[in-house]
């Protein structure tokens, strides 16, 4: 995931002192997500670059969650989207700059400079059209162009719009403006683009909104728009907002309107599907699996089982309760993860990867590719 700031101020290096960052050096920050790397791949006096580059792990942060589904976590956008993710790396390493301060030239927080953005993937939930509607009234001048689902498939087969048919861009943003500005709208209107966050949106969240979008986003044509979307299209916490941001308008009480919100949801489900239910959540897919290995086994009269891929011994311990089966062997290529398994089945942790035809529970070192 990438972000691009360019300026061509004079003296341009002048970016690194806004910034924070030094143009010379690569700075790294450890992040709930991930790493973000900050990097200066341009540095002259006529213009000079840097560059965040945020490192994502999907799979890492899907590990204590039990809502995911199938190849969710390992099949997905979000390592390389401009998102919610992106906003919250922004706020924590150009923290400084988005509150207005610069230690060493505190004069040009203040200025009005030149700045391009280059974002090489946004998920334009929208396309084109929001885009400019999001950007223009804030002064920027801007380009995009649609990045097609599979580049070679699109040119080997170009009267088949499926292969071009994307709601990725890439994104580049032309302005003069100050650096608080410029970070504050990006923080805000990311998530906006992309209609997702990555975390629970509670009233902390209006206030977030409130501080970011102060002096811009009371003008903004598309307030309402982007205050639901920025809000994860709760009804409550976008009605709050909205009153707070024009409290005398007709507008605000319309938001408030039962009818007109219900509509609304209908308008968004046609677009985007139905919210996720909120009655009480499924079992876990993988527990799910588990039930109906159990129950193939016990329909096939299995004696003898062999786990091959058994991680942590998840499925081993159900299978070690069942007097059913005589003899169970789990496999994996992971030792520590053996050795948890071991530990959880109380069996020394030294006897792993040891046959021991006498015992009614293996564990061994073993992969699928070997």
């Amino acid at each position: 995931m990438l972000f691009t700031l360019t300026t061509t101020h004079q003296p341009a290096t002048d970016l690194g002192y806004l910034l924070g960052k030094h143009p010379d050096r690569v700075q790294s920050f450890e992040l709930a997500s991930g790493r973000a790397l900050v990097f200066f791949p341009e540095a002259s006096q006529e213009r000079c670059s840097a560059t965040l580059a945020l490192d994502v792990d999907p799979v890492g942060l899907t590990r204590d969650r039990t809502e995911t589904f199938g190849l969710e976590p390992y099949v997905n956008d979000r390592p390389y989207v401009a998102s919610s993710w992106l906003s919250v790396a922004i706020a924590r390493v150009f923290s400084s700059a988005m509150q207005g301060k610069c230690r060493d030239r505190p004069e040009l927080a203040g200025e009005a400079l030149d700045f391009e953005v280059e974002l090489p993937v946004v998920s334009l939930r929208g396309g084109e059209g929001l885009l400019r509607e999001l950007f223009e009234p804030l002064g920027y001048q801007l380009e995009a162009s649609a990045l097609a689902l599979d580049p070679v498939l699109a040119a080997r087969e170009p009267e088949a719009e499926v292969w071009r048919a994307t709601r990725y861009f890439r994104v580049q943003l032309r302005g003069k403006l100050r650096l608080a500005e410029l970070l504050s709208h990006l923080y805000v209107l990311l998530p906006v683009m992309d209609d997702n966050k990555h975390y629970w949106v509670d009233e902390t969240e209006v206030e977030k909104l409130l501080a970011r979008g102060a002096g811009w986003l009371e003008q903004h044509p598309l307030k309402e728009r982007i205050t639901k979307r920025y809000l994860k299209h709760q009804r409550g916490l976008t009605a709050q907002a909205i009153e707070r941001l024009q409290p005398d308008t007709e507008e605000a009480t319309e938001v408030l309107d039962p009818r007109h919100a219900e509509a609304e949801e209908r308008a968004l489900e046609e677009l985007v599907g139905p919210p996720e239910p909120r009655a009480e959540k499924p079992k876990p897919l993988d527990e799910q699996r588990r039930e109906v290995v159990l129950e193939e086994l016990a329909t096939c009269g299995a004696a003898r089982v062999l786990d091959l891929g058994c991680g942590e011994g998840k499925l081993l311990r159900r299978l070690a309760k069942q007097k059913q089966f005589s003899r169970v062997v789990g496999c994996d290529v992971s030792l520590p993860s053996l050795i948890r398994a071991a530990e959880k089945l109380r069996i020394d942790p030294d006897a792993v990867d040891r046959h021991d035809p006498e015992a009614r529970v293996n564990i061994l070192q073993s992969s699928l590719c070997y």
